[in-house]
């Protein structure tokens, strides 16, 4: 940063014009945004808890189950290959998910949800909300290339 002490026109102790930029309330003004943003960006982001996979492969020799899947098709709702109805489809998924593992309790067992392109999402979201409504919190969406 430079100063001019003197000289110039208008005599020995004449400035003259200053033609330099006055920065400081630049400066200023960029502080204080900066502070607003700081402040504002953590409150801004949304936290999704994730149920994530452990990332080690189970040892050689364990037996890994086939998942439960749901099947939801413009034409009906299917448990695997099970045909079944919304109004049936919680004691349909108690007593198959009591089949494969008798061991865990059937609202602890992961269930998986596939649904054709052509589903309407109210009819998605009816399946999910009929889940949620008789316990079951372990679902999993299943995503496939078009």
């Amino acid at each position: 940063m430079a100063a001019k002490i003197g000289g110039g026109k208008g005599g020995k102790f004449g400035l003259g014009q200053n033609a330099d930029m006055n920065v400081t309330p630049f400066v200023d003004v960029m502080l204080v945004l900066l502070i607003i943003f700081m402040v504002s960006i953590p409150a801004a982001t949304v936290s999704i808890k994730l149920d994530l996979p452990p990332a080690i492969p189970p040892p050689p020799g364990t037996v890994v189950k086939e998942p439960t899947l749901i099947n939801i098709q413009r034409g009906g709702l299917f448990i695997g290959d099970q045909p079944t109805q919304l109004e049936r489809l919680a004691g349909d998924l108690t007593a198959r998910l009591q089949v494969d593992d008798p061991a865990t309790p059937p609202t602890e067992q992961r269930v998986y949800i596939r649904a054709d392109r052509d589903v309407r999402y109210g009819d998605f979201m009816s399946v999910m909300n009929d889940l949620q409504g008789n316990g079951f919190y372990q679902v999993a969406l299943i995503n496939e290339e078009l």
